[in-house]
Formats: C-alpha cells, structure tokens, sequence
C-alpha cells in the first residue's frame, strides 16, 4: 500500500487502484477505481483541493434517487400556489420521472438530461421547457443542499418556448362572437376584448368591481380551477396584476344592461353566473364559447386570444408599452411587446392614410417654367420625372 500526506492508494487483485482518504471524521473510498496509480493519486489531490476550497461533495450524499428527491423538494414547498404545485406535480409524474426517477442524483449526467429533453422536445416541445425548468430548478436546489457539486441541467435554452403566434380576431368577428354567446355570457366577450381580462379575473368579477358611472373596472382577484374542478379565489400573483382599467364606452350600455338582468343586487355578487344563479364553471363556458367560435368558422380561437386581440388592437391604437403593460397587468415589458404588431383592421386605416397623402402635387411643365425664366420646382413635380 503506498502512503502520501493525503489518503493513500493500493492495488487491487484486478490490478485496479484504489483511492482511500478521511474527512469529517470518516473514511470516504472513491466510487470508482483507477486503471493506474497516477489516476488514483490524480483523484486524491483533487479532492483534497476541493476539501481546501469549501466545494467538496459526501461522495454518498448523491446517492438518493431523483424520484425521492423531487418528490421531497415539492413536499418541502408549501409556497406554491395550488395550481402551481398540481402542474409540477404532473409534469413530474408525466414527464420527468417516468425517464430519470431511477438515476441517482450523482449518476444523473448531462448527457442524459440532455437525450430526455430532446426526446420529450420532439413532440412536446412547450411541455419539454416546463418540465425542463422544473428539473432544473430542482437540481439546482440539490446544489445548494450540498448533495452535488454541479446541475446536469445544460442543454443551452432547454427551458426557453418558442409558442406558436396566438391568432387574433377581426372587429367584425369580435362582433359575430358576442353575437354568437348566450346572453348571460356575452358580456364576458366584450371585457376579455376591450378590458383584455384573462379568464380567472373575468369569473372573479364581482358587482362591486364595475363601476359604470365612473367608467372603471378593478381587478383584485380571480378565480381559477383545480385539475379536479375546485373553485380557487385568489389574489393576483403581483401588485400589477391588481390594477384599475378604464372601461371603453362601446361597452358601458352591455354592462348596465348585464348587471341589471343577471347579476343579484348585492356588493359582492358574482358578475358571471350559471342559469340557476351558481358561480359560473370552466366547463360551462368553455361549452358555449366553443359553439360560438365554431358558429363563426373561427374553431382555432381560444377564449384567451380576446385578450390578446384586445392588447394587440390597443397597441395598434398608439398605446405605450408601459400602458400595455398597466392594461394587461404585466410585470414585465417584455410579455407587452409581444402585442406591439400589425392587424388586418390597423393595415387597412393605415393604408387609407397613405392614399390620402398621395394627393396629385401641382406640375408646371418645363416649357412654361422656361418662358417664365425660372427652373423647374422639383418639390411640385416635372413633366420629365
């Protein structure tokens, strides 16, 4: 057995070399062994440099599962919000674990990461950077937790998705739409357009939040669903989210109109409800919004692309990137410039502006010019140009 200042080396019968060293009051046996002793030697000084500078990992400590340790990092997180957890723990059981439960978080290599995301990627690709995200996450957390000295998570924008152009509807069909819905419902096209309200925050509505005389609508919560159809009332995720909007006139006589044939006197009533007067469901309305897309020929619209026709016709009106954002309860202007592009009904105002600019200019002819004893005016047009 050879000795040195730091851990020591032997041959094994297989004429392999093992690498021995103690820390923290243990014997530590590297988890491989060495087909020489200069490697084994070799791994010795690195890992007495990486005791030295603080990044030395418990050679053991990676040795749990990734299932375990996922399902521990989520069961360790009661700060998610309940729709946040239901989607990460899908994702996991989906997704993630079927392919890399069984590796240890030691054992788990970028390469491996790396095939799995290209795979799922192929088929599923917004789904591959949610899942991806949350691995990372995860494994950035067993990082710090000290049970790996690196994440396997590199693949160079694996957590970044690339989504398809929402489609965008045409006044005219904004119209036919609002047509198209239950009376009850019709309302709830007209402010996911023009007040670009996403789904949650139109069901949160209560009487209290419109008020017409002043023209303002006030968002201060929503309400969404679990997977198994629970109710949730929350507040927005952030202070912008919770906002003031001002409601357009076109649609103040729908909402007079709605609150007094369907919504019940008090305060806190709810601005949408089912026929029997219940808290309106997702099923239910995605029920008749499916009928009235399809009444118009415009199946490959999702109720959510209102409030994106919605900020893109706002953005086309001249708004502001900070007024999108105020509008649409963003954090960030990056999510409002997303709205700041051309629409069939903006190219056509612009296009009659360009006609009107294209009004014929005076032209002197260059014999009349010449007679005059003066140049032709460029500026008012020539004969020859």
């Amino acid at each position: 057995m050879g000795k040195r200042h730091f851990g020591s080396v032997r041959q094994r019968l297989s004429g392999h070399w093992q690498a021995t060293y103690r820390h923290d009051g243990r014997v530590h046996n590297a988890q491989q062994t060495f087909a020489t002793k200069s490697d084994a030697l070799a791994f010795l000084a690195i890992t007495q440099a990486d005791i030295l500078r603080g990044a030395w990992i418990d050679p053991r400590a990676g040795k749990i599962s990734v299932k375990d340790y996922a399902n521990e990092w989520l069961a360790r997180r009661p700060d998610l919000a309940v729709r946040t957890t239901e989607l990460y723990r899908y994702l996991l059981d989906s997704h993630v674990l079927p392919d890399l439960g069984t590796s240890t978080l030691a054992a788990l290599a970028p390469s491996k990461v790396r095939g799995w995301h290209a795979k799922l990627a192929q088929t599923h690709a917004s789904t591959a950077a949610k899942a991806y995200r949350l691995l990372s996450t995860i494994m950035r957390t067993a990082v710090t937790d000290g049970l790996i000295l690196a994440s396997p998570c590199k693949v160079v924008g694996g957590g970044t998705e690339h989504a398809a152009e929402r489609p965008v509807a045409s006044l005219a069909e904004v119209k036919a739409l609002t047509e198209a819905m239950p009376e009850r419902f019709r309302l709830v096209v007209l402010l996911a357009t023009w007040c670009q309200l996403r789904r949650g925050e139109l069901l949160g509505l209560r009487r209290r939040d419109l008020d017409a005389l002043r023209k303002n609508i006030s968002i201060e919560r929503s309400r969404t669903f679990t997977r198994k159809g629970g109710s949730i009332v929350k507040e927005p995720k952030t202070s912008a989210g919770r906002r003031t909007l001002t409601i357009p006139t076109n649609v103040l006589a729908a909402i007079d109109d709605h609150l007094e044939r369907f919504v019940a006197a008090d305060a806190d009533a709810l601005v949408f409800t089912g026929k029997t007067g219940v808290p309106l469901t997702a099923g239910v309305l995605q029920k008749a919004w499916t009928k009235a897309r399809e009444s118009v020929a415009r199946t490959d619209l999702h109720l959510h692309d209102l409030r994106h026709t919605g900020l893109t016709l706002a953005a086309a009106a001249g708004a502001t990137t900070a007024e999108l954002m105020h509008r649409a309860g963003h954090a960030s202007p990056n999510a409002a410039l997303r709205y700041q592009h051309a629409t069939k009904d903006r190219d056509r105002v612009l296009a009659e502006a360009l006609a009107e600019l294209a009004i014929p200019a005076k032209v002197v002819p260059i014999k009349a010019a010449k007679r005059n004893g003066s140049r032709p005016n460029r500026a008012q047009g020539s004969s020859a140009e």
